[in-house]
């Protein structure tokens, strides 16, 4: 059940909403917090009931650990941190992990071991990586006390379970806490926006980009890939996974309005980053953040000398890389990253542009030149996020660099399919994304948006009027008549 189908816009959605403004009326607000506990259950096991049971274990250790650790001593309190971590780790490890590692072990030692038939639990890497934080946070004493059923409404918060963004729990409990759960006619405008756009988002653009990506990254292997085609139909993937995940965000977003919840950006235009550095500050932000104050930080992050910290940056993003999905394809993408940062970081050193990276002014020419740079490298690293194995990727890699020669042709990729991304790149790069558009009425969690594109749009802001009403109902009629062929979330799978 995907935000872009049609049972959860007809069915799931409206009796979750319904049922959680019939329990407005009621004084007692930990109503309302069972029943979107229960509709969040009832979304994670319509994927698979036995998904619940790792959740439910999850959910139940890490609350007794956070308790324990807002009660125990200083040496306790740590002993416990690092056996909450383990388990958190044990637990996404064998799921997620298990089956890679016997492949690499039998290909390294001669092996013939047979992996266990694991399937992944749908949310595993999002939810566990939340409770790490809540864990840690925790211990550093930056909880407060709270109940079970409102733990479970923290973890289980169907909006942003399955793919993020990762929340911290003062982000969103001291909202639960802090009003009267009802509707709001504000909210409402706002949360319907925000879905139809993001839902457009998918639909009507990742979705149709889709085939274009699979007719070049699925074709045989004997078929020749050149040059031009190599190059479209990484550019179509870089698109569709850039609508897909943009799409899911603002879907998030909006459903968390809907129930007057502001959850934090997790995606914000990161191709129009003008370095690495700030396109791993747009693109899943709150994994970003997630990373750098559990992981680089801990590791010494850059306080223990230059050599160190770009050790710990490409550690912390080769883990992050792993953490996308069990196979070497994602340890080279994080590493690709890491390189590029390590990169990054050392002009900045070289150039004293100082750890903002920007200069005081910065000209048309050059801020163009920049991003045009950023996505050329970041298209370089999607081929092994997209690849089905490191040989595709070494395919790839030939007819990029134009090891097999510099061919044009595009193959079956005809004028009408390269027009489409030529118009996608437009929006990308262009036009202001829904939640910078909405940034009067603070869809996210946090600091305001500010707009840093073309000049000319900087006044398209929304209102709640008819224009855009209108604009509203006739994407979502769009989506409706075309969701049929939706697919799901492309982060659905880590």
């Amino acid at each position: 059940m995907v935000f872009s189908s049609y049972t959860f816009i007809l069915a799931f959605l409206p009796v979750v909403l319904i049922g959680f403004a019939l329990l407005g009326r009621v004084e007692q607000r930990r109503a309302r917090f069972a029943w979107l506990v229960l509709g969040s259950l009832v979304y994670c096991g319509w994927w698979r009931l036995p998904d619940l049971l790792p959740l439910a274990v999850s959910i139940v250790m890490n609350y007794r650990l956070g308790r324990w650790l807002e009660a125990g001593g200083l040496i306790q309190k740590k002993w416990l941190l690092a056996l909450g971590v383990t388990a958190n780790l044990a637990l996404l490890g064998y799921f997620k992990y298990a089956g890679f590692l016997l492949t690499t072990v039998n290909a390294m030692a001669g092996t013939e071991w047979d992996a266990p038939p694991i399937i992944l639990p749908i949310a595993i890497s999002f939810y566990t990586f939340q409770q790490i934080a809540y864990i840690s946070d925790a211990y550093r004493g930056r909880t407060r006390e709270h109940s079970f059923l409102d733990y479970c409404l923290f973890v289980s918060f169907f909006p942003q379970l399955i793919a993020g963004p990762i929340v911290h729990h003062a982000q969103v409990l001291p909202q639960f806490y802090r009003r009267r759960l009802r509707f709001d006619s504000a909210d409402l405008s706002v949360g319907i926006s925000l879905f139809v756009f993001g839902l457009a988002k998918k639909v009507l653009i990742a979705d149709e980009l889709s085939p274009i990506v699979a007719q070049v990254f699925n074709n045989d292997p004997g078929t020749p890939l050149t040059f031009g085609l190599a190059w479209v139909g990484v550019t179509a993937y870089a698109l569709q996974i850039y609508f897909d995940f943009s799409g899911y965000s603002d879907m998030a977003l909006g459903l968390g309005r809907l129930f007057g919840i502001r959850l934090p950006l997790n995606f914000n235009s990161p191709y129009r980053a003008t370095s690495v550095i700030d396109f791993w500050k747009r693109w899943h932000i709150t994994l970003s953040e997630f990373l750098r104050e559990y992981l680089y930080i801990p590791l010494g992050g850059n306080r223990k000398g230059t050599t160190r910290r770009y050790v710990n940056l490409m550690l912390t993003m080769l883990l992050g890389g792993l953490w996308h999905g069990a196979s070497w394809s994602f340890v080279l993408w994080g590493g690709l990253h890491g390189l590029y940062l390590m990169i990054n970081h050392a002009w900045r050193s070289v150039t004293g542009k100082g750890s903002s990276g920007q200069p005081a002014t910065r000209g048309l020419l050059v801020t163009g030149l920049s991003r045009v740079l950023t996505f050329v490298v970041v298209l370089i690293a999607w081929v092994p996020f997209r690849a089905e194995g490191l040989p595709q990727v070494k395919r790839f890699y030939n007819a990029m660099f134009g090891l097999s020669g510099i061919d044009l042709n595009l193959g079956e990729i005809d004028n009408n399919k390269a027009l489409v991304i030529l118009g996608c790149l437009l929006l990308v790069w262009l036009v202001p994304n829904a939640p910078t558009v909405m940034r009067r009425y603070r869809p996210t969690f946090g600091k305001r948006l500010t707009w840093d594109g073309w000049k000319p749009l900087a006044g398209w802001v929304w209102r709640p009027e008819p224009f855009w009403a209108i604009v509203t109902s006739l994407l979502a009629i769009a989506c409706l008549m075309q969701m049929s062929r939706a697919g799901e979330f492309i982060y659905y799978r880590f």
